[in-house]
């Protein structure tokens, strides 16, 4: 059985938006201070509330809405490995863009969405707490680096050695559905 349309699409939009923010992340952070590298911060930014956005609909979609039941054959301490990981996987992405919303407004940057619309600081300026802010957005997305590598490594495991539809599942093959 197949995940609605409205869940795979939100998950495939995060999942790009989360495979484009996070090596921009990465790279943005070294560079000196120029126009570029303030530019990319935006951008960086717009992605991350955009990410928040829409995983907060992604949460009430899924709150409302029964996924499918994993296929037959799951090992009980997959199912609950499975329940675990997607629980922390939500969690993350909630808790990513929060921890740079906070960072930002520590050190003193408003974020101005798309350039248009000016979030609200979250915190006083505090550059000592701005610097806490960066290590535990740092130290979280790594955690979520992690734990997407074992989320997609356990689909690619069940789908190409186990021969369960999970690929199928997240809107790979239209015929899957049912």
């Amino acid at each position: 059985m197949r995940y609605s349309t409205p869940a795979i699409v939100l998950h495939w939009l995060v999942a790009l938006l989360i495979f484009a923010t996070f090596p921009l992340g990465l790279y943005m952070v070294d560079l000196p201070l120029s126009p570029d590298k303030l530019k990319l911060y935006s951008y960086h930014k717009w992605i991350g509330v955009s990410v928040f956005l829409l995983v907060t609909i992604r949460l009430g979609w899924r709150l409302t809405h029964t996924p499918p039941a994993l296929p037959d054959g799951i090992a009980a301490w997959q199912r609950r490995a499975s329940a675990v990981t997607h629980g922390l996987l939500y969690g993350l992405m909630v808790a990513i863009p929060l921890s740079g919303w906070l960072m930002s407004s520590a050190k003193g940057f408003q974020i101005v969405w798309f350039g248009v619309l000016p979030l609200p600081d979250l915190l006083e300026k505090n550059r000592e707490l701005g610097e806490l802010l960066a290590g535990v957005h740092k130290a979280l997305n790594f955690t979520l680096l992690g734990l997407v590598i074992l989320h997609v490594g356990a689909a690619l495991k069940h789908h190409f050695i186990e021969r369960q539809p999970f690929l199928q599942r997240m809107g790979w093959n239209r015929k899957a559905r049912t």
